[in-house]
């Protein structure tokens, strides 16, 4: 088979799992995000079957899936030549019990037939070590135990226990569920459970999705979006995932094949503005605690790039060769080397973060005096660091600049200590910070302006331009009328723009020269233009971007300019971030449907 990305995602904010379009699940890490994936198919383990729980419908001619309206319940239909239908259901169970979240490690998958008489086949092959080892199978008079390296799966179901242990197909007469998560003996009738799991999951989902705040135009996107960010959290300690997988290539025969299954910190004030525009407060707080709590730890001299969802920054890469790859294509790598590098916008980023609970009232956890020292500590750091070289944002691995966006989010880290200061009234620590702010932003101006060019540059010094200069308005650095921000936007439009599709650069770099377009990047792009008053080809690219979205309505991290076709860890959190931002900016406001 080979592999696309139209898959759905389906998780309860403990971990998630990826269910292709013939409701096979092909990934799906236990017990959190960044486990050991029990289910691996989607890189291609090297033993036959191994690492997916599929559904086979005999004589299969067609396919299709949706999620249940407002919810992250996955509805697959598989439909045979006879004229029978199947129904599948997946999801991971969450809702409210005696007073807290039920978000148990576990999936929750129910089979109807809806006409005719199918047959199906259920193979269910869980493996440990990613993808290196089978699990030794048990069976029960209703359950099948897996045991696996590090952990023991116990299946509960009203299915054929021994169609399941021997995979041997069964005629599909009535409902069947199958609960699949901790080695726990099922108190109640499985598919009373099912049932109910349902239902509460179902009204959960909806519950949350009634509070948000959304735009006029293109709620069904914004939804999917809000839903998927969600579930890319880990709520035990607030982080927010990069994506849910790793070693997506970016293109097709890349190297460019990375861990995303952890918390960047240069991601964070996005993923906090956005969720601030949705109203999404409390899953706002829980993040601005964990980028806070990284922050504050005086332990840590400098700020790692990246960090496990745990707070933790032991991420050493290594490469996996038991997993072949997304379609062939290796290596699989575990650990992101990132961890180790210099990127001196981090420091602008925890700041940005954190200045939310300054300014805003329907937060628990108000900003205060002393968290504000902790805070200059990181500003003094970015103060030190702003015009010395990193790797910058887009960690180049064998390269270090200065550049300029790691400059402008040093100079922001100042920039909004002065605010925050003033907001306290602490004048003396207003004066030194704006003081500190403005001295940045003369050294970026001068420094990060190509004469020659006619635009700001990647580089203090250089030529080349990337597609993180177009957050200089957004941040405040500039005037969105600048003349200069303008001319930086149309040279990008020129340059970076290969379609509809904007590139993080196109210069060669550690890897060669870059073959995909980054999806964020399309998405700065088109709110750069809506605040520069291009805002009738913003909405056009808006509508191109959106129309590149899977029919589930998720994106990733790259795609094919030629044909459109997603590549990179999926989905993107920063991807479904990028539509949330541009369609409330971009939306017409709720007085013109009155």
């Amino acid at each position: 088979m080979t592999r696309d990305l139209e898959l759905g995602l389906i998780g309860n904010c403990s971990f998630a799992a990826l269910v292709d379009k013939q409701a096979e699940m092909v990934w799906a890490c236990l017990p959190r995000f960044d486990g050991d994936p029990v289910f691996c198919s989607l890189l291609e383990p090297k033993g036959e079957g191994r690492g997916s729980f599929r559904v086979e419908v005999q004589d299969l001619v067609e396919a299709e899936h949706h999620y249940e309206r407002n919810t992250a319940v996955l509805v697959t239909t598989l439909r045979d030549r006879h004229g029978g239908v199947v129904e599948v259901t997946d999801f991971a169970p969450r809702f409210k019990n005696y007073g807290r979240m039920y978000r148990p490690a576990m999936l929750v998958r129910t089979i109807k037939p809806l006409h005719g008489r199918p047959r199906i086949t259920v193979r269910l092959r869980p493996s440990g070590d990613y993808g290196a080892k089978d699990a030794a199978v048990t069976g029960g008079s209703n359950h099948v135990r897996y045991l696996l390296p590090d952990q023991v799966l116990r299946l509960t179901t009203n299915a054929p226990v021994t169609a399941i242990l021997d995979e041997t197909s069964f005629l599909l007469d009535h409902e069947v569920a199958f609960l699949l998560g901790p080695d726990e003996v099922a108190m109640r009738p499985v598919e009373e459970m099912a049932r109910e799991f349902h239902a509460e999951t179902v009204a959960y989902w909806r519950d949350w999705v009634r509070y948000l705040a959304l735009p006029l135009e293109w709620q069904g996107a914004v939804i999917r979006a809000a839903i998927t960010l969600k579930l890319c959290t880990f709520e035990d300690t607030g982080a927010v995932v990069a994506a849910v997988t790793t070693s997506i290539p970016e293109n097709e025969g890349s190297a460019r094949n990375w861990d995303y299954r952890h918390c960047w910190l240069r991601d964070s004030y996005f993923v906090v503005n956005a969720l601030n525009r949705l109203g999404a407060t409390k899953t706002m707080e829980d993040y601005i605690r964990y980028v806070v709590n990284i922050g504050s730890d005086t332990a840590q001299r400098r700020l790692k790039p990246v960090y496990r969802i745990n707070g933790l920054s032991d991420l050493d890469e290594r490469e996996v060769t038991s997993l072949a790859g997304y379609r062939g294509i290796g290596p699989v790598r575990v650990g992101n080397a990132a961890h180790t590098q210099e990127q001196n916008d981090v420091y602008g980023a925890v700041v940005l973060s954190a200045a939310q609970t300054f300014f805003d009232a329907r937060l628990d956890s108000p900003g205060d005096v002393a968290l504000f020292r902790q805070l200059e500590a990181l500003g003094e750091t970015a103060l030190d660091l702003h015009d010395k070289p990193d790797a910058g944002l887009w960690e180049l691995r064998n390269v270090n600049h200065v550049h300029t966006f790691s400059s402008v989010m040093c100079w922001t880290a100042c920039d909004r200590l002065a605010r925050i200061a003033w907001h306290l009234g602490l004048e003396g620590r207003t004066e030194y910070w704006a003081a500190a702010a403005q001295h940045i932003r003369e050294k970026i101006l001068a420094s990060a302006w190509s004469e020659k060019r006619g635009c700001f540059v990647a580089s203090f010094g250089g030529e080349g331009l990337d597609a993180s200069l177009l957050l200089m308005a957004e941040l405040g650095i500039v005037a969105p009328t600048d003349p200069r921000f303008v001319a930086t936007v149309d040279a990008i439009g020129r340059e970076l723009k290969r379609g509809d599709y904007v590139f993080r650069y196109v210069e060669a770099d550690d890897f060669g020269t870059p073959h995909n377009a980054f999806t964020l990047c399309t998405f700065w792009y088109i709110d750069a233009l809506t605040q520069i008053g291009r805002r009738a080809e913003a909405r056009t690219l808006f509508e191109h971007m959106l129309a590149r979205c899977t029919t589930l309505g998720l994106l990733s991290e790259h795609l094919d300019p030629k044909d459109g076709e997603l590549w990179g860890n999926f989905p993107q959190t920063y991807s479904m971030v990028g539509i949330i931002h541009s369609a409330m900016r971009l939306s017409e406001p709720w007085e013109v449907a009155f």
